[in-house]
């Protein structure tokens, strides 16, 4: 999805889309929400519940919930803002133009799909791709909190505007916050351009690689080697 470049905000409206009615299982406000996908250990049976969610009006013009993929529990966990038109087709994260770049960019880094874990701030696709809404961002929000909370990943790595501002601050700029570590909560997080900006924008290239270096250098220093290397495929360039 193409990376968001306006107004967001992960507190703004605690509940659903104004005039939008969830089923009784998805429905209350964010804190009540949080507090009933406590139930769910798993991100196998968080993403179960998550399939029927209606919690906002974007699950009814989508084909269904894109939840995410990867190593349940990797220490290293990638954000964006919201599945696009492929990925809403074959309900996995990232595998557009701008999933094959980051594919190749977690590749160059020494970093493996299979290793980290992919998803987004909002779960349904936004019609036409368009940036989703404060209210669609806070009725989604819990979901990825709990995500967090159950997979305890040391690093996140936020791609684009609207995933800087769910998980870091809702007024900060990705121009100004990219390539530098922000500490939330027990986990490192470091903002930078969404791939979907990458390939509008060919001068973004080189700071998004400068910034997938500094978690690279950041994941050894944690944990003493990159998953392939620890699995003994091979060390990293770099």
């Amino acid at each position: 999805m193409s990376a968001a470049r306006g107004r967001t905000g992960p507190g703004a409206n605690p509940g659903p889309a104004e005039g939008w009615e969830a089923s009784p299982d998805y429905a209350g406000g964010a804190d009540a929400f949080a507090e009933r996908l406590q139930a769910f250990s798993s991100l196998e049976k968080l993403g179960g519940f998550a399939l029927g969610c209606t919690r906002c009006r974007l699950r009814a013009g989508c084909k269904g919930v894109v939840f995410g993929e990867g190593h349940p529990r990797a220490r290293l966990l990638l954000v964006g803002e919201g599945p696009g038109a492929t990925e809403d087709a074959l309900g996995r994260p990232f595998v557009g133009r701008a999933g094959e770049l980051l594919d190749r960019i977690l590749e160059a880094a020494g970093f493996r799909r299979q290793d980290v874990y992919i998803s987004n701030v909002v779960l349904c696709r936004p019609p036409n791709n368009r940036i989703p809404d404060d209210a669609e961002i806070a009725a989604c929000r819990p979901y990825l909190q709990r995500r967090m909370d159950i997979m305890r990943p040391g690093i996140v790595v936020a791609l684009g505007a609207t995933a800087l501002r769910a998980l870091v601050d809702a007024r900060a700029r990705v121009t100004q916050a990219r390539g530098q570590w922000h500490r939330v909560e027990e986990r490192w997080v470091l903002p930078t351009f969404h791939p979907a900006a990458v390939l509008r924008d060919a001068t973004k290239k080189k700071p998004v690689w400068e910034d997938f270096q500094m978690v690279r250098d950041l994941y050894r220093r944690l944990y003493g080697a990159l998953p392939a290397e620890a699995a003994g495929v091979g060390p990293a360039e770099g």
